[in-house]
């Protein structure tokens, strides 16, 4: 027994030291959780998402992402920064949330605390700066339609866009595929793919370079190429959704099935708008560019889309569109398509 005390007192000596460094810092860590009281004594821990709609979306670790009417809301509080918007065009920044007393809370800002009305706040998300090592979003959408009747048919569409920003510049991209089959005879057969460049000159404008390829084996327009450059206008782009509108300048060839060819330059208007709904479980979007011709090949163009998401998981959704592609007052190549398309989708 001697022997075994003489050997281990120094370890029995050092213990209550490492269980005090242990403790300090544990102390010292920052707590990482945001926390909402409800109005009913219960009492939520997680990371806040983001607030719309009458929604408050906060991510568990034991629930998942979990939605909370606003209305039942009694305090929260949040090691986030943050951006309240008491009205739709502006927002404070504030450093952190502290919970104050029922129906309020304090915006920590390292100024003066500022007490608010949870009333009166129509949206909380996280603020994005203008510069950013790398902010990557995206989205690809399948939807396959089996038919069997007097006329069996066969119908796929696979598309993604994606974009990547790094500092003053954006990286765009987007791609489509639709084929279709009717008694095994193809009646649809088109590919796109787009890429675009955008360089940011403050924190809403930007200047846009884009290459646009469409080919389509079906149709009498075989293929169609543009080149493009222009300014354009970020209006908003947030946890709850982006909205930009852009102006181009376009090169368009245009090759028909016969041999033919056109070429014209034209101006364009593009735009791409996308908003979450309900706690961010809904997404409607909508994006498209209209460009007319400064002489000759044809009237005008039209080339949009709109459509929902719905979110199955944190990256599983179902979708439903509608795309629109129009040429007019080409000599004898019109193009006239509209398609509806349900399917499901990986967002990131």
């Amino acid at each position: 027994m001697p022997f075994f005390f003489a050997r281990s007192s120094p370890l029995l000596l050092m213990l209550p030291r490492t269980l005090l460094c242990f403790a300090v810092l544990s102390a010292s860590m920052p707590v990482l959780a945001d926390t909402v009281w409800l109005k009913n004594g219960d009492r939520l821990s997680g990371k806040i998402k983001v607030f719309d709609g009458g929604k408050l979306l906060i991510q568990t670790d034991y629930g998942g992402a979990i939605n909370i009417d606003w209305k039942q809301v009694k305090t929260l509080e949040s090691d986030q920064e943050l951006l309240v918007k008491q009205d739709a065009y502006t927002g404070e920044k504030a450093k952190s949330l502290q919970a104050a007393d029922e129906g309020k809370v304090i915006l920590a800002n390292g100024e003066v605390p500022k007490t608010v009305e949870l009333a009166s706040i129509q949206q909380i998300m996280k603020p994005k700066p203008l510069v950013e090592d790398m902010v990557w979003k995206g989205n690809v959408d399948v939807a396959m339609d089996y038919k069997r009747a007097e006329k069996n048919t066969d119908d796929y569409d696979i598309d993604f866009k994606t974009s990547a920003r790094h500092g003053a510049w954006r990286h765009n991209a987007q791609g489509e595929y639709n084929r279709e089959f009717q008694d095994h005879v193809v009646t649809t057969d088109n590919w796109s793919a787009e890429y675009a460049l955008d360089r940011f000159i403050t924190e809403k404008w930007f200047w846009e370079g884009r290459l646009t390829y469409k080919r389509d084996k079906v149709e009498d327009l075989a293929r169609q190429r543009v080149v493009g450059t222009g300014p354009g206008y970020q209006f908003w782009d947030d946890e709850l959704g982006a909205f930009s509108l852009g102006s181009l300048l376009n090169r368009t060839d245009y090759e028909y099935a016969d041999g033919g060819k056109d070429n014209f330059y034209s101006l364009a208007m593009k735009w791409d708008y996308n908003r979450y709904l309900i706690g961010k479980r809904v997404e409607f979007f909508t994006n498209g560019e209209v460009g007319r011709p400064l002489s000759g090949g044809a009237d005008y163009a039209l080339d949009a889309e709109m459509g929902l998401r719905y979110k199955v998981t944190d990256w599983a959704s179902l979708n439903l569109k509608a795309e629109k592609d129009l040429i007019r007052g080409t000599e004898d190549s019109d193009l006239d398509k509209t398609r509806y398309t349900v399917g499901f989708g990986v967002t990131w």
